[in-house]
């Protein structure tokens, strides 16, 4: 029975210490995007007729 104790204290060790590292890289900035704003304006954007949901109806089409 100790040794579930021991694998469980053991556990909470382990997961706090990648706790504490992910914070860290967090607060010094390791996850920060510095690329994809400066490339972002090199994408094309979608036009404004496949942007919107609601269709028009062209010119050329007839009503039954």
């Amino acid at each position: 029975m100790s040794v579930f104790i021991i694998m469980i204290a053991a556990s909470i060790c382990i997961s706090g210490g990648f706790l504490i590292a992910f914070l860290w890289s967090v607060k010094n900035g390791q996850f920060d995007d510095d690329y994809t704003p400066s490339v972002r304006m090199l994408f094309d954007d979608k036009p404004a007729h496949e942007k919107s949901n609601t269709t028009t109806p062209s010119i050329n089409q007839t009503n039954p």
